[in-house]
């Protein structure tokens, strides 16, 4: 012990050493040179040269040093003072370098006397308190020696007075605004956070039931990641107090000269030194610890070990092996179950008795315990995180209406659950069993691992690809959730997927029955464990149910605003879209026409050929309206076999070519009856907005006027509501 310590003594000692040595050489070699009257010597300068040598030094050796560790600090009195000695070494040698400097430009009636102020500050500024002590102390010392050795003292009396006064100067004032002013502000900061520590542990157990009870909207958002990281820090840090508290506990009732706890690593091969409380300074730093001795004992037979008396090295938490020699040792197991977690050990001057056993066995129960607390509690956590995210995953299911908005809203479900790099959703067609992709989303930021263009809306036959699989046996794949697993296709061999390596295919599944698949990957290895799976596959229940649900929303909403039997818009839809459109185009102050078209001779068709060809013309002629017309206009069936037509952003020439095309192209039709082919025409009545008219019922109006104007001149042509107009006033003439 006293060799080890001796050995960190002259480590830790030796920078300090050299530095002041260096302050001695100043102060005790060659004299200060006038420069005005000489030159310095030979000896000054290699006095010099040294000096700077040692300056260097000491700053490269401040610049990489690295501080012990709070374990090494705890063991060692001079480790621990360690930080402390290399500012002292700076200190010194700053001082021992600005001397040296005096020393060889006129000592200290030198013009750069001013420069040891200055160091005076920075010490005090920078360094820690014994540095700074060092930083004024160096410079008054080596002023007092070059004092003593000059040939004339009291000719010297009164600047070095004034010298060590500015110096006394500097530190007060130093003392007095910055540290104080810093100081003031460390404590006014230190009480403020005692309080708040305070206030947070009184609260603490009210904060948690809050957090719980008010849920996730109430806390600031945090990804999974980030909450496996809090979680990890805040279950190590309590697991680390509590062992701490007990290895106190068991050295205090013991009696015990060291109490050490060594955790077995995750492949069970190595042992790892986690709590020690010791009354010795020689412990090992590394935390890596042998299985041999004592502890390799423990860990090959499960078993406590008792020694009267250890043999040299059986304790390898001692940096001596020979500490440790003629000690009693008890080390017992920490098992969970049948598998061994650490071992706990205790070593000191008397042997042990049974009962000292069963008390540090009873203190290894209570480390598991304290560990498998931190574990629940852990689980528990992550239970609530995974369940609150799921939760908001089927509220968002819950909301959507339509199935675009279902399978975009299945994606963001399961974002929430787990992170992915890409996904899609497929429908099966069962009556005519194909599969089809209905969506696909790719994770933005990043190189895409699907081609979503080629993916999206891609058809193919039942095939042994994962997808038409998954749909076949209602069950998930791959097994494991890694792509590796199987050879087959995700849908067809044009899909490539190489690039993930996580993959997992699960059945959309309504009334027992497929409807489809949801398919996520990722880059990640592992992302898609038995959990996540879990918990994706109720989301892929309720998105079959809400798809199934929104086919359903979107045939009633079909139903309710299109006529059954042309597909077209209906009369009350028709009506509520043509005064949106006309309101657009007086607010932009653009032209729009509205068309009224009839087919010719109707009544006939269905007298001589039957209702059903009847039918059969009016969704011809539907069919001829929706070609023609383009997106953005309204095409209708007004009632009977009328038909409506509202053209934005369009003047009445402009209508009147669309009339023609549309009466053209209907006149076209030829449908084969049992009474041989039938053709039909077509009449059409226009009014513009606004020249025609400025509200949606005298549009109306006046296009009725003009198609029952082509209806009276010869039916199968075009009549806008100004010809009918022109008509009428010649006719009145």
């Amino acid at each position: 012990m006293i060799g080890r310590s001796l050995r960190r003594a002259t480590a830790v000692s030796r920078g300090p050493a050299v530095a002041l040595a260096a302050c001695a050489l100043v102060a005790l070699g060659p004299g200060p040179t006038d420069l005005r009257t000489t030159t310095p010597s030979a000896v000054q300068l290699l006095a010099f040269t040294v000096v700077a040598t040692v300056l260097v030094a000491a700053i490269l050796h401040r610049l990489r040093y690295q501080p012990p560790s709070e374990r090494a600090r705890r063991v060692s009195w001079w480790l621990a003072a360690a930080p402390a000695l290399v500012d002292v070494e700076v200190a010194l040698a700053i001082a021992a370098g600005a001397h040296a400097v005096l020393a060889v430009t006129g000592g200290l009636a030198s013009p750069v006397l001013p420069l040891v102020y200055g160091l005076v500050a920075f010490g005090l500024t920078l360094l820690a308190t014994p540095g700074a002590v060092a930083t004024v102390a160096a410079p008054v010392a080596i002023a007092a020696v070059w004092v003593v050795r000059s040939p004339s003292p009291r000719a010297l009396l009164v600047p070095v007075a004034v010298h060590a006064l500015f110096i006394v100067g500097a530190t007060v004032a130093h003392a007095l605004f910055l540290r104080g002013l810093v100081a003031s502000h460390r404590r006014r900061r230190a009480l403020r956070l005692e309080h708040e520590v305070d206030a947070v542990a009184e609260a603490a157990r009210d904060y948690r039931l809050m957090a719980a009870a008010l849920g996730p909207v109430s806390r600031a958002p945090r990804t999974r990641a980030d909450e496996e990281r809090l979680l990890a820090a805040g279950g190590a840090s309590l697991i680390a107090d509590g062992c701490a508290w007990v290895l106190a506990t068991v050295k205090r009732s013991l009696d015990a000269r060291t109490v050490a706890l060594a955790w077995l690593d995750a492949d069970g091969e190595r042992l790892k030194l986690k709590e020690i409380v010791s009354d010795r300074d020689d412990l090992v730093a590394d935390p890596r610890l042998t299985t041999a001795g004592v502890l390799g004992a423990v860990v090959r037979d499960r078993q406590p070990v008792m020694l009267a008396a250890a043999k040299s090295g059986q304790l390898p938490y001692y940096d001596d092996p020979s500490v440790g020699a003629g000690a009693a040792v008890l080390a017992v197991p920490v098992l969970e179950g049948a598998h061994l977690r650490a071992v706990l050990c205790v070593d000191r001057v008397r042997p042990f008795t049974d009962a000292d056993r069963e008390l540090v066995a009873d203190a290894a129960d209570q480390l598991l315990r304290a560990v498998q607390s931190e574990q629940v509690f852990r689980a528990v956590e992550r239970a609530k995180y995974e369940h609150e995210r799921f939760f908001a995953a089927t509220a968002m299911l819950g909301r959507a209406l339509t199935p675009e908005q279902v399978t975009e809203t299945a994606f963001d479900a399961c974002a929430a659950i787990v992170d992915y790099d890409a996904a899609a959703v497929t429908l099966y067609d069962r009556e005519h069993g194909r599969h089809r992709v209905a969506a696909v989303r790719i994770k933005p930021g990043a190189s895409p691992i699907l081609d979503a263009e080629a993916v999206a809306g891609l058809e193919w036959k039942d095939n042994a690809g994962l997808a038409a699989m998954v749909v076949k046996n209602r069950h998930y794949l791959p097994a494991g959730g890694e792509p590796r697993e199987v050879t087959a296709p995700i849908y067809t061999r044009k899909v490539k997927l190489d690039d993930a390596r996580s993959l997992v295919v699960l059945p959309l599944v309504a009334a027992d029955v497929a409807i489809g698949t949801l398919m996520l990957a990722a880059r990640a290895e592992k992302r898609f464990g038995a959990d996540v799976r879990e918990m994706l596959s109720v989301i892929g229940t309720q998105v079959a149910v809400s798809l199934q649900n929104g086919l359903l929303y979107k045939q009633m909403e079909t139903m309710a605003t299109t006529d059954g039997l042309t597909g077209l818009t209906n009369h009350r839809t028709f009506q509520e879209r043509f005064g949106q459109l006309l309101e657009r185009a007086q607010r932009h102050g653009l032209p729009a026409a509205f068309l009224l078209c009839d087919v010719d001779f109707f009544k006939k068709v269905n007298d001589n050929y039957g209702h059903p060809v009847g039918d059969e013309v009016l969704r011809r002629v539907a069919k001829v309206l929706q070609d023609v017309a383009r997106k953005i206009d309204i095409t209708a069936r007004y009632g009977g076999e009328e038909f409506a037509v509202v053209l934005e952003s369009s003047t009445v020439e402009q209508a009147r070519q669309v009339g023609d095309r549309l009466r053209q192209e209907v006149g076209k039709l030829v449908i084969e009856t049992e009474k041989g082919p039938l053709q039909v025409t077509m009449s059409v009545g226009i009014a513009a907005f606004p020249d025609d008219a400025r509200d949606r019922a005298a549009l109306i109006e006046r296009a009725d006027l003009a198609l029952y104007h082509a209806k009276h001149s010869g039916r199968n042509q075009v009549v806008t509501h100004a010809q009918f107009v022109a008509a009428r006033a010649k006719k009145a003439s």
